[in-house]
């Protein structure tokens, strides 16, 4: 992974994100131009579940401080600190409603799998780890992905994965 956020890394194509990117900039041309991707989008969608739900930036930074006390109980965790709500709320703005301490570093390493068929398991004699995917759907583009800040970042496929699961 590369310090910092990610870059643009092809310019002799067009970047697959365009359209999100693009979209994003018209639902919020409010925001920071200047900010990172990820921290932009995540941030307009809490400002527009804030505008819909009536939530405050405490409840996000409540969800950071439980975040962060996570970490203290996981050793492989890459930080090992937790934060006060007053750290995470007056640690430096990056994007709309996030603060430094709300946003997740590229090399969070947040999960990983390894996709194999049960030869594969067999052989390297994981199959006291290894977990069976019975199903899995995914779409992305959908003309309702576009038709919100929420929906640019993920909301109706988390929602429906979860509903699954």
């Amino acid at each position: 992974m590369e310090r910092g956020s990610l870059g643009v890394n092809y310019t002799d194509r067009t970047n697959p994100l365009d359209k999100t990117v693009i979209r994003a900039e018209e639902l919020r041309p409010d925001s920071n131009p200047n900010a990172p991707f990820a921290p932009r989008l995540f941030g307009n969608a809490g400002e527009e579940h804030m505008k819909l739900f009536g939530t405050n930036k405490t409840h996000f930074a409540k969800i950071a401080a439980k975040n962060h006390k996570h970490s203290l109980n996981n050793p492989y965790s890459q930080f090992q600190k937790g934060y006060s709500m007053e750290e995470i709320q007056n640690s430096p703005q990056i994007s709309g409603i996030l603060t430094k301490l709300q946003c997740c570093p590229t090399s969070d390493g947040a999960g990983a799998a390894i996709l194999c068929n049960e030869a594969k398991v067999k052989e390297w004699k994981l199959e006291d780890q290894a977990v069976e995917i019975l199903d899995m759907e995914l779409t992305t583009d959908t003309q309702k992905m576009f038709s919100n800040s929420r929906e640019l970042v993920g909301y109706s496929m988390s929602k429906n994965a979860a509903a699954k699961g």
